[in-house]
């Protein structure tokens, strides 16, 4: 099975209406990538500027205000997001045979989380770091992370089908999706443990916590669990 180039540059570009002038765009991948690398906070205007090779004036034209672009930043990335995602977790289940989608629907979720965890560009959750960063300043930014959570939901029920509880244990498992989000973010040598985590608790969520597991993954768990 192919690994698919996680990158800020590989991650596949959404689609924009064909009026969208060559120069907003270059703002907005810009913003995207240095908004993502380093925070909102950390990036101004003037390393936009710089970085986008766009006069000053252009930049404004295009975006008045730097909010004005957190929130198209934000827009761009959920799009952009969700589109590597919803590919990722589909080539994963293609890769399953008919009785391992039964018995571990949810296994999918965790090798697209393994590759993008270790991709170098890794940063975390856009939203969540732009939510704990900025708060409901400027206004928009929590009801643009609110929405991917909720469409990324989504997306995990999908893998349940109609089991029983679906939409209720796809709930619990994108809020463990969060935290092993965060828990790789802090330290690259807990990708591991932050992925046994979340199998562990995808497999408890669907009533099969008993199901053999593989002995280093559940001793990196373990051993984390004892700091």
């Amino acid at each position: 099975m192919g690994k698919t180039d996680l990158s800020t540059a590989a991650m596949r570009e959404p689609s924009e209406p064909p009026a969208t002038s060559a120069a907003r765009e270059k703002i907005l991948r810009t913003a995207h990538d240095l908004f993502y690398r380093d925070g909102v906070r950390a990036t101004g205007v003037d390393t936009l500027i710089q970085a986008s090779g766009v006069a000053k004036a252009t930049f404004y034209r295009h975006f008045p205000s730097k909010d004005d672009l957190v929130l198209a930043f934000l827009d761009y990335r959920h799009r952009r997001w969700m589109g590597w995602f919803a590919e990722s977790l589909a080539r994963h289940r293609a890769g399953q045979t008919e009785a391992e989608r039964k018995a571990a629907p949810l296994a999918p979720l965790s090798a697209a989380l393994a590759e993008w965890f270790r991709d170098p560009a890794f940063r975390g959750c856009a939203f969540i770091n732009s939510v704990a960063e900025v708060g409901a300043a400027p206004p928009g930014v929590r009801e643009i992370a609110a929405r991917h959570k909720m469409e990324m939901t989504a997306v995990i029920k999908e893998l349940l089908g109609a089991a029983p509880g679906a939409a209720e244990v796809a709930q619990a498992v994108a809020l463990v999706v969060d935290g092993a989000i965060v828990r790789a973010q802090t330290k690259a040598a807990e990708i591991d443990s932050a992925l046994a985590a979340l199998d562990l608790a995808c497999r408890a969520l669907i009533g099969n916590a008993e199901a053999p597991v593989q002995a280093p993954t559940l001793a990196t768990f373990r051993h984390s669990a004892k700091e």
